[in-house]
């Protein structure tokens, strides 16, 4: 499982012209799922997004995790992090999980968010999406388990 968490002013999901998610300060999560991927990467990963201290406190110092500064999660699918480019002009996609196996991945991993006091909103599995992002910061982690 990999996520790319990315501290947001603010981001949203368009699919054909309609936003379908959107929040205001916290995290953008672009979430990806391999072969093998469970119960314990989600559960672990999502240990890992809410109790990350990257927002400020009072003296700016990275000291806060989601929870404390009342953030909220943006969850989008995003297959393309198991892309690999290593050869050629084309990536290959054979390491990313199929969408039968990878959608309710994607979902599990949204309800542990939510379970664990995060107001969660989503993409559109498998859909093409617009994301827009203000990335504040700019702070950006790549998480993998």
């Amino acid at each position: 499982m990999r996520v790319v968490l990315q501290r947001v002013s603010s981001a949203s999901v368009t699919v054909d012209g309609a936003v379908v998610g959107t929040i205001e300060h916290g995290f953008l999560l672009l979430v990806g799922f391999t072969a093998g991927d469970g119960e314990e990467q989600i559960e672990w990963m999502a240990e890992k997004v809410v109790g990350l201290r990257v927002f400020p406190d009072d003296e700016g110092r990275m000291n806060r995790d989601i929870r404390e500064v009342d953030g909220a999660a943006l969850v989008v699918s995003q297959f393309t992090l198991y892309a690999d480019a290593r050869k050629g002009r084309r990536p290959s996609f054979v390491e990313a999980a199929p969408p039968e196996e990878a959608e309710p991945l994607y979902e599990r991993f949204t309800q542990a968010l939510r379970a664990r006091g995060i107001f969660a909103q989503t993409g559109v599995f498998g859909a093409l999406m617009d994301v827009t992002l203000v990335n504040d910061g700019p702070v950006t982690l790549l998480l993998e388990r």
